[in-house]
């Protein structure tokens, strides 16, 4: 049958596959992999259907982690949105905020002070090579068993990650959830000597990259990782992924270049792509972007411009934002792809909440590649695709 001869063929597997009619000699099993699996990084669970070693099908069941954040901040204040936001993809908390701010910001018609601009950028560009570190370090561990030298790569990894949260924390006082963009600007200006911190740093780092590179040129990692979870670009585009996942895809996509924002259209980069579309493009993307981010980020410290940080009036009480009516969608560029946020004015507590707020978050499309790319590969495969994908379940469930 066409289904059976997509698995076999490596294509994409069928999500709607009727279990009854795969085969009638098929003696298959069913898995539950998760709630509660170290490689998933969270909460979450995908349902398996064997034959033999080979999945036949494949269920993600997200959800362990919702806590109705969108409804959440329909009942708090624009400026009491920020620190909660932070907890959807606590990776990389610095984009959530930035995100509903400039949701808010465009509903008012507020134009952040370039300064600010730039600060917003050169964070972000911090917290993507710290994410980044993060995934690096996990997925050599996921995979680690093999090749000997997962451990370290994860103790490297994490080095480097502790010293860009030594940055957050001298320029906001929290190495986590910062709470530090604010509508119209930022709170927190960069203190005396951070500056030449964040150019020692990101010189460290830089210098290390090769190493984490050579840990794993190993066989058995290719052997993981090539081939292995393809997804093309058709059915990339075809499930809205985006990020590195899609990059590595070969669809050459970025909303820092496409539709830019902050300080994006007035710095140069490349925008790494690979055209494997398996675990290892996704790897090399992720690598380049490192390398990328990095002199992104030494050219923003170099030429931070002087000025304001906030734009509008200062903002002292969590009443102050006050929106009529109106309605706004932002998107930017996270490590996992495209955050978007969604924004109705004209809610309770008399306008000072929104009306609606909705989050596109690109780790729940990238979870829900898992059903159309697991068919066909073998149970420890699921590991490697999953990680690869690098999805934060509390931003997939919210």
């Amino acid at each position: 049958m066409a289904v059976k001869a997509n698995i076999d063929s490596g294509r994409w597997g069928d999500p709607y596959l009727d279990l009854s009619t795969y085969t009638a000699d098929a003696d298959l099993m069913e898995l539950n992999m998760g709630p509660q699996h170290p490689s998933t990084h969270g909460v979450f669970r995908v349902v398996l259907w064997l034959d033999g070693e080979t999945i036949v099908k494949a269920v993600p069941h997200p959800g362990y982690l919702h806590r109705g954040v969108e409804k959440l901040c329909e009942k708090l204040t624009y400026v009491q949105i920020t620190p909660i936001v932070d907890k959807n993809d606590y990776v990389a908390p610095m984009l959530n905020e930035q995100a509903v701010n400039m949701a808010v910001e465009q509903l008012m018609g507020i134009e952040v002070p370039r300064r600010a601009r730039w600060l917003r950028t050169l964070l972000a560009e911090l917290q993507r090579v710290a994410s980044h570190l993060l995934w690096l370090g996990t997925f050599g561990i996921d995979l680690g068993g093999a090749l000997g030298g997962g451990t370290s790569l994860f103790m490297y990894c994490f080095r480097e990650r502790e010293l860009i949260m030594d940055l957050f924390e001298g320029l906001t006082g929290s190495r986590f959830h910062y709470n530090t963009h604010t509508v119209g600007g930022n709170r927190h200006d960069v203190p005396a000597g951070w500056a030449e911190q964040v150019k020692q740093v990101l010189t460290f780092i830089e210098r290390h990259i090769d190493e984490y590179v050579a840990v794993l040129d190993h066989p058995i990692f290719e052997q993981r990782t090539m081939n292995v979870g393809v997804i093309d670009a058709e059915l990339a585009l075809g499930l809205g992924l985006t990020g590195p996942v899609l990059r590595a895809s070969g669809v050459d996509h970025d909303l820092r270049r496409d539709a830019p924002y902050h300080a994006y259209d007035e710095i140069d980069f490349k925008v790494p792509i690979a055209h494997g579309g398996d675990c290892y493009a996704r790897y090399e993307v992720r690598v380049a972007e490192m390398r990328e981010s990095i002199r992104m980020a030494r050219d923003l410290i170099d030429g931070l411009p002087e000025g304001p940080l906030v734009g509008a009036r200062p903002i002292k009480t969590p009443v102050q934002v006050k929106i009529k009516s109106g309605q706004a969608y932002v998107a930017l560029e996270t490590p996992r792809g495209e955050l978007g946020t969604y924004v109705i004015a004209g809610g309770d507590n008399r306008n000072a909440s929104p009306y609606r707020f909705k989050i596109r978050p690109p780790s729940l499309h990238s979870v829900s590649a898992l059903p159309w790319v697991l068919p066909g590969h073998q149970v420890s495969d699921v590991v490697a695709i999953l990680g690869s994908l690098d999805p934060i379940m509390g931003e997939v469930d919210r």
